[in-house]
């Protein structure tokens, strides 16, 4: 398994610690195992993509969407005064 750090609120990283201690276990073990369970199948994994797309739009996604913004409300602007 590769080595990767994540940070997690605090109510959820009290409640993995908790059932992980309950288990004789390590937190590690318990978001791990997660993982695996709730990315098991193709369409949870579709989904979570989906979700991650609108939630966080890919880098130069986002970066099309602010620029388009901008032109749409430069428009705007020159539009304004006329009649």
């Amino acid at each position: 398994m590769a080595g990767l750090a994540v940070s997690l609120p605090e109510k959820w990283s009290q409640f993995l610690k908790r059932l992980a201690d309950g288990h004789g276990v390590d937190v590690s073990t318990v978001v791990s195992e997660l993982c695996e369970w709730v990315f098991s199948d193709f369409d949870s994994k579709l989904e979570f993509d989906v979700w991650l797309d609108r939630a966080y739009p890919p880098k130069r996604q986002g970066e099309e969407e602010a620029r388009d913004a901008g032109e749409e409300a430069s428009e705007e602007e020159g539009t304004e005064g006329r009649i």
